[in-house]
């Protein structure tokens, strides 16, 4: 056998090692993602009757028909997904759900705040298991609410708590589920939601529900097969703690209330928002990560006290543009976040350390973090000011490194 016969041997057989040796590798180590399996589908309806605090004058009987407004009943369909218990997300979060949700909203005086029309989306799993049929969850919705009947900026005693035709719907409730057989679940709960429209308009005084939430769904296509059991390989990997770094650039638009020579005064128009974030977070484990971020914010609505030009007021109202450093905060917050797939909930409480005048150094923000790819994801956000004091959206986009 020439040299080059023996090379060329030697050549196919290490190849054919390789091969052999990379097809095990695979066959023993790969585990199907999410959506390679078919998916378990739920049909569901639910009934909230809920208590409306009177977290306004409007609501506690100052509007026009003199009337308070202190209760309300809503409704929804919906449409959700399980994934399979043999795909690597149906393994390290058993029952996880999630879907979309149409609903309409009655406080029973439809002349003062019209019957909103809600789309959300949701996603719950279960907290702890009480047998094989019963179990507690937590469930948060999160979504658009429509058909607001509002008032004009300078009509707020026609309707005080909401400015706009659309406001934002979020949701959060803790419910017991009973699974009667393999296609029908009950559930019956707490359910708190909140609509605003975050500061986008003037009156923002929001509406908040406090209700009984029951309803029932329908399992389309159960999985007919055994529940896998969880690859521990897979399981140890997803728990390891390590590093990653969000960075998220967002932006919005807001209101101003500023108070000159002793008159509190809504600034005419709006005003633009401009953030950044850069926040290296340490993931504990599959669910919850942790770490703190530096946060840039420029506010063209800002520090405007100042630069104010006297004897303008009202509609009228005139500033001198006030120095971008006198418009920018520069603040160091606290992390937490719930990471599930698709979703990741994240809240935050952080210090301005460079604060324009009459902005709250204390802030606080919450955020919903929709993954469009592996590390690409649109950042939907609320920031506050000392808990109670609206300050504006963060509305953007972030990548994960």
């Amino acid at each position: 056998m020439t040299l080059t016969s023996r090379l060329l041997n030697k050549g196919i057989l290490s190849l054919t090692l390789l091969l052999t040796g990379s097809l095990c590798l695979n066959a023993n180590d790969s585990i199907a993602g999410g959506f390679s399996r078919p998916l378990s589908y739920q049909v569901g309806i639910d009934l909230t009757p809920a208590f409306v605090p009177g977290s306004s004058s409007f609501l506690r009987g100052d509007n026009s028909f003199g009337k308070p407004i202190n209760g309300s009943l809503g409704g929804s369909v919906r449409l959700g997904f399980k994934y399979s218990d043999s795909t690597r997300e149906g393994m390290l979060y058993r029952g996880l759900y999630q879907g979309i949700g149409i609903g309409a909203l009655s406080m029973f005086q439809s002349n003062l705040l019209g019957t909103p029309v809600s789309a959300y989306i949701y996603q719950g799993a279960p907290i702890i298991h009480f047998g094989t049929k019963l179990w507690l969850g937590y469930e948060w919705q999160f979504g658009a609410a429509f058909g607001w009947k509002h008032s004009p900026e300078n009509h707020i005693e026609t309707n005080a708590v909401v400015s706009t035709g659309v406001t934002a719907h979020m949701g959060l409730g803790l419910q017991l589920h009973y699974d009667l057989n393999e296609s029908f679940s009950l559930w019956a709960g707490g359910l708190c939601n909140h609509y605003s429209n975050g500061n986008t308009s003037w009156p923002n005084a929001g509406v908040n529900t406090i209700g009984l939430n029951i309803g029932f769904s329908y399992i389309i296509n159960k999985h007919k097969t055994k529940s896998t059991p969880i690859n521990q390989q897979i399981l140890e990997e997803a728990d390891r703690a390590r590093w990653f770094y969000d960075v998220v650039a967002y932006g919005a638009w807001r209101k101003r209330g500023l108070t000159l020579d002793g008159t509190p005064m809504i600034c005419p128009g709006k005003f633009a928002v401009i953030g950044f974030q850069f926040s290296p977070m340490r993931q504990l484990n599959r669910w919850v990560a942790v770490g703190p971020s530096i946060d840039v914010q420029w506010d063209e609505s800002a520090g405007l006290a100042p630069y104010w030009v006297q004897g303008s007021y009202n509609e009228f109202l005139k500033f001198v543009r006030p120095p971008i450093g006198k418009q920018l905060s520069v603040g160091l917050s606290a992390h937490a976040e719930l990471i599930m797939p698709i979703f990741s909930v994240n809240a935050a409480l952080g210090y301005d350390f460079l604060n324009p005048e009459g902005n709250k150094a204390f802030y606080q923000s919450l955020a919903l973090k929709t993954f469009i790819t592996h590390k690409l994801y649109i950042n939907v956000g609320y920031r506050l000011g000392s808990f109670k004091d609206p300050e504006n959206l963060m509305l953007g986009l972030g990548i994960r490194l």
